[in-house]
């Protein structure tokens, strides 16, 4: 396994290190202390999760978020000295797959690098499962392509993960607990209203009208499904 930290401090990156040497002895770890070689060494290294501090000297840790999300699913954790809601909220947003403040326990973002990898590696899709091709509405999961009428559809990081989990579970119910897991990690605080908003935004998208959506149902007390348009 391989792991990119892109932090500037060099007492949190040798931090890091000694945790993985420790309790990880078998991944590699590449770092940087300037964000504009961040995403050059996603894609030049092809890491298998990236430690990425916000505060860095050259260049907005936000701005090196959204330049991965550009072209990259590698799961990103935030590890930062930011801790107001709204960095963490936008952060989230961008595509981070979770936000750990400092100061920090090492071993704690040992489990928190383990946690996100078995969250993101998600089983293969079967047959057709992950490819959906309706009348007006075509998915592609393996493509990460959405088209509406032919026109490509833009979906955000989280737009993206809530999607995949939903045409994954084709014809089933998923709760709004697991639906929070999946986009914000299994320490995450279940809210209804930020579910249901981005429930409304992806439907939007899809071309599913939101007062009366026949591809993304809403099950009261229960949570989503998603049916396969004709």
């Amino acid at each position: 396994m391989k792991v990119l930290i892109i932090e500037d401090d060099q007492a949190t990156v040798e931090m890091v290190a000694l945790a993985f040497e420790f309790r990880w002895p078998e991944a590699t770890l590449v770092s940087t202390a300037k964000g504009a070689e961040g995403a050059e060494l996603v894609e030049k290294e092809s890491p298998d999760v990236v430690v990425l501090d916000l505060g860095l000297p050259d260049v907005d840790g936000m701005d090196v978020l959204r330049e991965i999300r550009q072209f990259s699913d590698v799961p990103v954790i935030i590890l930062t000295g930011r801790t107001e809601e709204s960095a963490i909220v936008r952060g989230l947003e961008w595509g981070a797959d979770d936000y750990v403040t400092k100061p920090f326990d090492a071993m704690v973002l040992l489990a928190r690098v383990k946690n996100v990898l078995r969250r993101t590696q998600m089983p293969e899709l079967r047959g057709d499962q992950g490819r959906i091709a309706g009348d007006r509405l075509f998915i592609d999961l393996a493509a990460r392509r959405v088209t509406v009428d032919g026109n490509p559809v833009a979906l955000t990081a989280t737009e993206w993960k809530l999607l995949s989990e939903l045409v994954r579970n084709e014809g089933r119910v998923v709760s709004q607990e697991r639906l929070a897991e999946r986009l914000w990690g299994e320490n995450a605080v279940e809210v209804a209203s930020t579910i249901r908003s981005y429930i409304a935004r992806l439907r939007t998208k899809l071309g599913d009208h939101p007062q009366a959506p026949k591809i993304i149902l809403t099950e009261y007390g229960s949570g989503y499904r998603f049916v396969r348009p004709k």
